[in-house]
């Protein structure tokens, strides 16, 4: 098991590279997560030593916002832009295909609008988020309160191990949106497509955490020090 203060240099090394990527009066998308952190404190310094202008700003969380806003930069509403320029997010897994699991954070929904409005997606992840298949991490489902229970029960009976995200007091987490999250508890995912179109086509759901064919290039750290690119 990597230590933190490893991951996290792995972090800063993916993140800094990433920001080679950001030009001025890109409309730019960040998403949320311990590595973007790192990236929005690469934008900082590009705007404080070589005076990056961006023409727009759009996140995926309040926290990303609330550190942008704190470094100086302007957050608008998705809604507010045409469509953005690079996205720059993190991932909970991602696979050979460029495939992912994304959802750690509750913040799936937006996560996925704003990939899907955006002209190029990239990851950056270290290590110990790549896989061959993915797996190693719970599927994060959005569903809709009024139905859940059924939703619940809809996903026990296909084998799908749904259990509802809790806050740290037992009570069911909220997302952004007011909805609730099912955690599929799923030891491989064989055929992501499949299981996509099944949870794309279920009444109650909202959204997934199934990001495929979206990632463009993902930034890899890794553990011998060395960056990864691997492009789409």
């Amino acid at each position: 098991m990597m230590d933190k203060a490893k991951q996290d240099e792995l972090k800063k090394a993916a993140a800094k590279k990433a920001a080679e990527l950001v030009h001025d009066e890109m409309i730019l998308g960040v998403g949320t997560g311990s590595t973007v952190k790192f990236f929005i404190d690469e934008l900082g310094k590009l705007k404080e030593e070589a005076g990056l202008h961006l023409k727009a700003v759009v996140t995926t969380s309040s926290r990303s916002q609330k550190q942008l806003e704190g470094l100086g930069f302007k957050v608008s509403p998705l809604a507010d832009v045409d469509q953005v320029d690079l996205t720059v997010d993190g991932a909970d897994r991602v696979d050979s295909q460029l495939n992912g699991i994304k959802g750690g954070g509750a913040a799936l929904t937006l996560e996925k609008n704003v990939a899907v409005n955006s002209k190029k997606n990239v990851w950056i992840v270290d290590e110990s988020k790549v896989v061959d298949h993915l797996s190693g991490f719970a599927l994060p489902v959005e569903v809709l309160p009024i139905s859940c229970e059924q939703t619940k029960r809809r996903f026990e009976a296909e084998g799908l191990n749904p259990v509802f995200r809790l806050n740290p007091d037992g009570s069911r987490l909220k997302t952004h949106y007011g909805n609730y999250i099912l955690d599929l508890d799923l030891a491989r995912i064989p055929v992501p497509s499949g299981l996509a179109d099944y949870l794309d086509h279920t009444t109650g759901v909202v959204e997934h955490g199934l990001f495929l064919n979206i990632c463009d290039q993902v930034i890899i750290a890794r553990d011998n020090g060395e960056i990864e690119v691997k492009k789409r």
